[in-house]
């Protein structure tokens, strides 16, 4: 299918607007996109197109682009991490102000971006303001397969962006490694996870194992198998069955981890009832947990002052 084909950030303003209004007025990113492709409609086909070499889908992205355009029309807020919430204007909007709205704020932006470039051509050593954090990507594993990447994450007053960017940076540098590379590194985070004896299996003959460790909760444990998708394409419903069949006189639990995203079909077949339970983990959600447990992910806490100037004060004096 062609990304042609597939609605516009315009086209989903407001859905998604509509997706949070029926999800209690606040919501986390993935209950937002969940709810979208449910009153959309959208095919599994529609769903499985990737953006780029992921973590998310093109349906994804341009829903992350319709938040942050909703976010800068007054509508949407994200009072904190992966969270968003209805404004009282978003509250009480119609589908008839979206168009002006939107007008309205990338005539803001168009402004906005002359008196950037107005300023930075006067300036010399000033820095441009930034949001409160910095992110460093640098992935190294140590067969000599190295991917070093570095991005500053930036939000300039009025300029939105599909959040967030360090993780393609991130996705990008996973797709340098070598096969071998990824599977250690994704033994690495198990151990960082709390795992205990986690293993990588040899590159060949493992029978579609990559990998496994022992997960306890309170007075029980269970052995976990795990194997690794370095791919660009998503990943379908009989990529988990022959994972799941590959546990067979092994484990009755699997995890799957891939770069990619997991089409709807994948997502329910790893949860089909009476079968063995695969957990899985897309690329986002492996972004997030290498920045979590600081594996080649650095996060820099950056304080920004805002200054403003009591005119009245000075007039009472």
């Amino acid at each position: 299918m062609s990304k042609a084909d597939l609605p516009t950030y315009k086209e989903l303003l407001w859905p998604t607007l509509e997706a949070v209004r029926a999800l209690g007025g606040s919501a986390s990113i993935t209950e937002i996109d969940a709810e979208v492709h449910r009153r959309q409609g959208f095919s599994e086909e529609q769903q499985s197109v990737v953006h780029k070499n992921g973590p998310r889908s093109v349906i994804e992205y341009r829903t992350a682009w319709a938040r942050s355009y909703l976010k800068g029309m007054g509508l949407l807020t994200n009072s904190s991490r992966g969270s968003w919430s209805l404004t009282p204007d978003g509250k009480n909007a119609e589908e008839t102000d979206i168009e002006p709205l939107h007008k309205a704020y990338a005539r803001r932006m168009r402004d906005s971006r002359g008196l950037e470039e107005s300023a930075d051509s006067s300036r010399s050593s000033v820095e441009r303001p930034v949001t409160s954090e910095q992110v460093e990507v640098e992935v190294s594993v140590d067969d000599g397969a190295t991917a070093t990447e570095k991005l500053r994450v930036e939000q300039i007053s009025l300029a939105p962006s599909p959040e967030p960017d360090w993780q393609e940076v991130l996705l990008d540098a996973l797709m340098k490694l070598s096969p071998y590379a990824f599977e250690r590194l994704a033994g690495r985070l198990l151990r960082r996870a709390g795992y205990e004896g986690v293993e990588v299996t040899d590159r060949s003959g493992d029978g579609g194992i990559d990998g496994f460790g022992t997960t306890w909760y309170r007075l029980t444990s269970s052995r976990v198998y795990f194997q690794c998708k370095r791919y660009t394409k998503s990943v379908g419903p009989e990529i988990v069955r022959d994972f799941r069949g590959s546990l067979d006189g092994r484990g009755e639990r699997g995890l799957l981890i891939t770069t990619s995203l997991f089409t709807p079909g994948a997502r329910l077949e790893a949860k089909r009832p009476g079968a063995k339970p695969i957990d899985l983990i897309d690329g986002r959600r492996l972004c997030d947990l290498l920045r979590e447990y600081e594996l080649g992910v650095s996060t820099t806490i950056r304080q920004v002052e805002d200054v403003t100037v009591d005119t009245a004060f000075f007039r009472d004096i």
